[in-house]
C-alpha cells in the first residue's frame, strides 16, 4: 500500500471520528450536566493521553520550550480545538448527529476554499474554480436534504 492511501484511510478515520467523539461528549454532558464540563473533560484526557504518547514515542520534549517563541496566531489552535468540541457537543442533542456535522462540514468546505484561494497563514494558494464552486454547491445540497428529511 502506498502512503498516500494510508494518508487517505487515516483522513477518513479522523472524519469518522469527529461525530463518534461528539456523541461520547455528549454522553458525559449528560451526566456532568454541562456542555463546558464535558469538554474540558474531554480535553483533559486527550492532553493526558497526547502527554503518555509523547514520552512513550521518545518524542524529543526539549523543544516544547521553543513554544515560547511561536507567532501569537499559533497559541489559538487550542481555542478553536476548546470551541469545536463544546460547539458539537452543545448542538448534537438540538440538530442531531447528520445535522450537526452537515453543517459543519459545510463551514469547513466554506473556509477552505477561502484559505485555500487567498493562502491565509502561509499555505500554498489554491485558486477557486468551478469544479471546486459545483462540489461546495453539493455539499451544501447535502445539508438541506439531511434538514429535510
Amino acid at each position: 500500500m502506498s502512503s498516500i492511501y494510508f494518508f487517505l484511510v487515516l483522513a477518513l478515520v479522523a472524519g469518522a471520528m469527529m461525530p463518534t467523539q461528539a456523541v461520547i461528549n455528549n454522553k458525559m454532558a449528560a451526566f456532568v450536566e454541562s456542555p463546558i464540563a464535558a469538554a474540558f473533560i474531554s480535553f483533559f484526557v486527550g492532553t493526558v493521553a497526547l502527554f503518555i504518547y509523547l514520552v512513550a514515542s521518545g518524542t524529543p520534549v526539549g523543544n516544547l520550550s521553543q513554544a515560547r517563541n511561536a507567532p501569537p496566531i499559533a497559541w489559538i489552535g487550542g481555542l478553536l480545538g476548546a470551541f469545536f468540541v463544546t460547539a458539537a457537543v452543545t448542538l448534537v442533542p438540538r440538530l442531531g448527529v447528520a445535522m450537526t456535522f452537515s453543517l459543519i462540514i459545510a463551514g469547513q468546505m466554506l473556509v477552505t476554499l477561502v484559505l485555500d484561494h487567498f493562502g491565509f497563514l502561509g499555505i500554498d494558494i489554491r485558486p477557486v474554480n468551478i469544479a471546486r464552486v459545483a462540489g461546495m454547491l453539493l455539499i451544501l445540497g447535502g445539508v438541506v436534504l439531511i434538514r429535510r428529511f
